[in-house]
């Protein structure tokens, strides 16, 4: 029965989530009914029928997904494709299967042993500390609940059933959801459970859909299929049932978003430069090649930060050097020529990869990760190493090894590059000459020798995020230290002014690829600190840009030395405001 206080007669009611992706959408909504799935859990089964009866399935669900895969990537590109390569490699993944196995043995049904075991696997994920990770454990759910289906004979929903515009309401959205999911049919996005790394969340800012998540199953439950719907993927509200000053409203912050889009469009082509001529790079931040359309089409000048550790996640195994080779080579050949900055595996403890079997960390950012990782690890890194050269001949490449500490941890990556080189030569394999070399300045001690680090390495890109943590000793993801996460505490860009300063004597350039670089209150100090390449997520990237071509350099100078005096952030952002009183503090994900 209908939630009374979703009724029309009610009146309009607003519920609250996270807000996941920006707009606004209007439409009826489409709710997506998941099929019960629930099982009875027996014992004393013969295991080589109920071994059968999974076979079945595990065959029947990858059928489907070879089927799901070719129209995802039809629909929605290589990226989302990618996903279901991931889950027909977790079916066979041998730890998954040993251990649906050894519940069969024990007697146990079909359904059991497959819940037990995904069940198993998920709630390791679930309790990561890293967001994007923790939310991994979706995929698996949904991995799971296809083979439960074709055990149980209960088909999925599917989004396929939508033949008109609507807003899709869900639990979650998963990568099976999304495959069937006709773009130009969905005018918003709103899921029960979920954060700004879920899935559903993704997938929306990847679409340009407005996305609220985590309403909550009870503010849901009452929703049927055509109740009409406001989603505010700004302010992370969804509208049941507007009201005539409601929808007028939202009609108004559409066409007025689409005039900004429209003016803001019409910046893309112009060369980031200030007003009084310095060069500025705007640069985009992505993790996977169908990002790159996207990119392009918000005025990229290049990459700042490709990502490369997503093609690590979510799978069984390690991928190979021909399937890395691709990634790297579809990403510079859609780049046309810019420049794009591949970073090399950033992954440690916090991330779980079973084909690494790396132990648990009681503090994983501290701990064996990314280029330490890498250098313990040269068969892994070799590959990696050996798939960037051999794209690097099809674009402009520039490799970045993430936090490096010591000047010997460059040296001894730049080696394992350089051996890499050696290697693909003697083979006859064609690789590309002068590919400049970098590093990530995540770590303090990185910026506090600065100098010495420019003498090899061939430029730095400031990763502020994880540098701002450090510095402060604050995880912005723990509510309860989240206040001292500060990007314009005057340490922080004491930090930022060192790198600078100690590129310049070698006259080595220095970019940020963080949140930061999209934070116009943190902009005009960036710049004025010595920053000359900006790398941010896509929808940042013509708000900033105009930023850019209005702002005076010679004045950024200013401010930046003027706010290095200062003795906390409140005082810098005072001082950036009454310098640029139209600013908003509205930073993106970078």
């Amino acid at each position: 029965m209908p939630d009374p206080a979703l009724t029309p007669a009610a009146g309009p009611v607003t519920l609250s989530g996270v807000a996941a992706s920006p707009g606004t959408g209007i439409g009826p909504a489409f709710v997506l009914i998941p099929p019960n799935l629930s099982f009875e859990t027996l014992t004393g089964q013969d295991p080589a029928a109920e071994r059968a009866r999974l076979d079945a399935a595990l065959s029947e669900s990858r059928t489907d997904l070879h089927g799901v895969r070719e129209g995802a990537r039809a629909r929605l590109g290589d990226d989302a494709a990618a996903i279901f390569d991931a889950h027909l490699l977790l079916l066979d993944d041998p730890e998954l299967g040993a251990a649906i196995q050894e519940t069969l043995t024990g007697g146990a049904n079909a359904e059991a042993a497959v819940h037990g075991a995904f069940g198993a696997f998920i709630g390791m994920f679930e309790s990561l500390d890293d967001p994007y990770l923790r939310e991994r454990a979706a995929d698996l759910r949904d991995l799971r609940a296809r083979v439960l289906s074709h055990l149980l004979g209960r088909p999925l929903a599917s989004l396929g059933e939508l033949r008109e515009p609507a807003i899709v309401v869900a639990h979650d959205l998963t990568p099976s959801d999304t495959a069937g999911l006709d773009p130009a049919l969905v005018r918003g996005v709103v899921t029960a459970v979920g954060g700004r790394t879920s899935h559903s969340a993704i997938m929306a800012r990847g679409l340009g859909l407005p996305a609220v998540v985590g309403v909550g199953e009870a503010a849901l439950a009452g929703l049927t299929r055509g109740t009409p719907l406001i989603v505010n993927g700004d302010a992370g509200t969804v509208t049941v049932h507007p009201d005539a000053a409601a929808l007028s409203a939202a009609q108004a912050a559409q066409a007025a978003a689409q005039a900004e889009r429209d003016r803001l469009d019409a910046l893309k082509d112009r060369e980031g430069r200030t007003a009084d001529g310095l060069r500025v790079e705007l640069a985009a931040n992505i993790g996977a090649p169908a990002e790159v359309p996207g990119a392009l089409s918000a005025g990229a000048e290049g990459v700042g930060l490709y990502r490369t550790e997503f093609l690590f996640l979510g799978r069984g195994d390690l991928p190979g050097e021909d399937e890395q080779y691709r990634a790297y080579r579809a990403v510079l050949e859609g780049m046309g020529g810019r420049p794009v900055i591949i970073r090399t595996l950033d992954i440690g403890g916090d991330k779980a990869l079973p084909a690494l079997g790396l132990p648990h960390e009681e503090n994983p950012f501290l701990g064996f990760r990314a280029i330490r990782l890498c250098l313990a690890r040269p068969d892994l890194f070799r590959v990696q190493l050996r798939a960037l050269l051999r794209a690097s001949v099809h674009g402009q490449l520039r490799v970045m090894f993430p936090m490096i500490a010591t000047v010997q941890e460059f040296l001894e990556a730049r080696a394992h590059l350089d051996a890499a080189r050696a290697e693909l030569t003697a083979e006859g394999v064609p690789v590309a000459t002068d590919i400049p070399v970098g590093m990530m300045v995540e770590i303090p001690a990185a910026a506090a020798l600065s100098e010495q680090f420019a003498r090899h390495a061939d430029f730095f890109s400031v990763g502020s995020n994880d540098l701002i943590g450090y510095a402060m000793a604050a995880d912005r993801m723990n509510e309860r230290v989240a206040n001292l996460y500060q990007p314009l505490n005057p340490a922080v860009l004491t930090l930022i002014a060192l790198t600078c300063q100690g590129a310049a004597r070698h006259g080595k350039w220095v970019g940020v690829c963080g949140e930061m670089a999209g934070d116009p209150l943190a902009l005009p100090l960036l710049v004025g600190l010595g920053v000359t390449e900006l790398s941010m997520s896509a929808p940042a990237l013509l708000p900033r840009r105009e930023q850019v071509l209005n702002l005076n350099a010679a004045q950024a100078r200013e401010l930046a030395a003027h706010a290095l005096t200062l003795s906390h952030a409140a005082e810098v952002e005072a001082a950036v405001r009454a310098a640029y009183p139209d600013l908003t503090p509205t930073p993106t994900d970078g």
